[in-house]
Formats: structure tokens, sequence, C-alpha cells
């Protein structure tokens, strides 16, 4: 059985001292709140995201929401075994709607193992195609469940706001892994991201948004930060990502006339601060 992790109350949590989320207009960013008394939702004509990532195979306290959001590595060493650990926690967590897709981790969930790539000796071939094919199963599309791979899908709020959420589960190559591109290739798999977006979820954070690792090393995707900055992404009001476990944090970007309260940039790792984000949109 795999053990639930239990969070430290938000006073105690080791992480350095950070400015307090800006306020927005139609936005309401909860990045430190006590899990046993949860922030409440604004009402109608709101839509509660609580944004994780990096879970590992580990099962975590998730405050209930709207629509529940899982950036990637999802498993801990990529097995299928591992995998159904987190499919099965999932199917619990009382979001009605809940989107989320691969990691560097999560190696059950990229063809290439099924094909070419250096299997860990407990992943065999066919366990790939049983990964890809349960991510996709009826029983998860009845538990709310969607997974996103280089894909756009839609999310119709209470209010019949529909929301554009897109998402990739690819970030640089680092070490053996899944999903990963070599330097150049990022602005291909980037370009894909459609100009409708309100929700892009990669597992890479983009260079120099929440991205800093313990040696200050600022590891995010440079190409992924170039797509950002282009005009047509603009109007995109929340990015959630993961990968770098100790940048977990949110940073606010990219205001401008048409989208004042910017781009909410949510690096939702959870192994380093073992707390959701939530974030609150008017719709």
């Amino acid at each position: 059985m795999t053990p639930t992790i239990q969070p430290a109350p938000t006073s105690n949590l080791q992480q350095p001292p950070q400015p307090q989320a800006p306020l927005l207009r139609r936005a309401v960013i909860h990045d430190r709140y006590d899990l046993t008394f949860l922030p409440r939702h604004p009402g109608p004509g709101w839509t509660r995201f609580v944004c994780i990532s990096d879970t590992h195979s580990h099962t975590f306290h998730v405050p209930p929401g709207d629509v529940l959001l899982h950036a990637g590595d999802l498993s801990r060493h990529g097995t299928l075994k591992d995998l159904e650990v987190t499919l099965n926690w999932m199917k619990e967590l009382p979001h009605p709607a809940k989107f989320f897709m691969a990691g560097n981790h999560d190696l059950c969930l990229d063809n290439w193992y099924a094909e070419d790539g250096p299997r860990p000796r407990d992943l065999r071939p066919k366990d790939v195609a049983t990964a890809r094919k349960l991510v996709r199963s009826h029983s998860m599309l009845k538990a709310g469940m969607r997974y996103i791979e280089h894909e756009a899908v839609t999310y119709i709020a209470k209010s019949g706001k529909t929301y554009t959420i897109y998402g990739s589960p690819a970030a640089p190559f680092y070490s053996i892994g899944a999903f990963q591109y070599s330097p150049g290739e990022g602005r291909e798999i980037y370009s894909r991201i459609p100009p409708s977006v309100d929700i892009l979820m990669t597992h890479t954070p983009a260079h120099g948004i929440c991205d800093l690792t313990r040696r200050g090393k600022h590891a995010g995707c440079a190409e992924l930060a170039e797509r950002l900055m282009s005009d047509d992404l603009r109007n995109c009001r929340l990015h959630v990502f993961g990968h770098i476990h100790e940048a977990h944090g949110v940073a606010v970007v990219g205001q401008c006339e048409s989208n004042p309260d910017g781009r909410i940039s949510v690096n939702a790792a959870l192994p380093s601060i073992p707390l959701p984000i939530i974030v609150d949109l008017e719709d």
C-alpha cells in the first residue's frame, strides 16, 4: 500500500521566503493555506482549478475543486504498476473533472519504449500498449479523468464558459526518460500550442519561470519560453507545470491590455512542498 504523504502546516514548510501572490482582478491564487481550513470557493461564475504535478506514485491530500490539473510524472519508475497506483488514487479524488498527462518519468506511456528505447527490466513492450490504452479507457472517462498528450481538449464550466486546455508531456533531454527532446526540437513541439488556449499544461517549466534548481540554475526550456512570448498566446490565463521539484510556486507574467491579470504560472510539483496550488478563475 502506498503511504499518503502528510502535509506539514504551511507555517512549517521548509521553503525560502516568497512574496505573497499578487492581487488580480479575475483570478485568486492560493499557494499558502492550511489543508484543514480551506480557502472559500468564490461561488457562481468562478471555476476552481487545483494544480498538482510530480506525484511519482505517492498519494497526497488534495483539496476539492471543480477541476484537477496534473502536469505529469504520474509514476515513480515508469512501470505500469507504478502508473496504476496513481490512476487508482486519482479515481477516488472528488473533482468532477480531472485532466492529466505524462512526464519524463512515465516511460510506460511513451511509445518509444515499446519500440526502440532501452527499457527497465520490469517494463515490457506490451506494458506500454496496456498503459496507453488504460489512460484513455472508459473507466478513466467514467471517473472524470481525461488524458492529454500533445492535444487540446475543452472543459465547460457550470457557468457555460468553455476553457480550452492544451497539454504537452515533453521536456528537454536530461537522462533516460520519456517524451524528451534535444536542443532545437522544442520549437516544433511547442508550435503546436493553439492560439485559443486558456489553460496550458506542460511538464517542463519555461526558462526563468519557477525553474530554479537547488544549485541556482534555471532548468526550464528556453524554446518554451520563446513560444510563450508569442502574441498569439497572450490571452493564456494559466500555465501549470512541474518537473523541477524545488521550484514549487507561482509567478504572474505577461500582463497586457487584453489580459490584464497576465498568465498565472504554477509549478505544482509536490515532492518538496506537498501543498497543491489552487487557482480560482472568473469565467
